[in-house]
């Protein structure tokens, strides 16, 4: 029940980032829930092995090089979304939406992680 609910509350806030921040979104509830998915995998995947291998990156700048990665996560989803044919339609300022976008998306992640702490804490 709590992997539903953190699902539903990170496509949420994909909802609400791509409502915001105007980030190529053009599709309805189903194709959000696929993106939300596809955002979830690729978080669970290829984040992990990007933040270790950028460690000395993320010491070096104090934690601000955790933002690029977001951003590349950001990106990453929205290539996959668009390579799915899932209702993507790119704008003129997309680097500075990606930018203003992950923002949104790591304060609508905190959120969500601080209503729903995970099993382990």
């Amino acid at each position: 029940m709590r992997f539903i609910l953190r699902f539903l509350l990170n496509a949420a806030a994909l909802a609400i980032t791509f409502f915001i921040v105007d980030l190529c979104w053009a599709g309805d509830i189903w194709q959000l829930l696929i993106v939300a998915a596809i955002f979830g995998v690729v978080n669970a995947l290829i984040r992990p092995i990007i933040t270790i291998l950028s460690c000395p990156l993320i010491i070096l700048t104090l934690g601000l090089f955790v933002i690029v990665i977001n951003i590349l996560m950001l990106w990453l989803t929205i290539w996959l979304g668009n390579q799915f044919g899932l209702g993507f339609t790119c704008v003129p300022n997309f680097f500075w939406n990606l930018i203003f976008g992950a923002l949104v998306l790591s304060v609508a992640s905190w959120a969500t992680n601080l209503l729903i702490p995970d099993s382990s804490e």
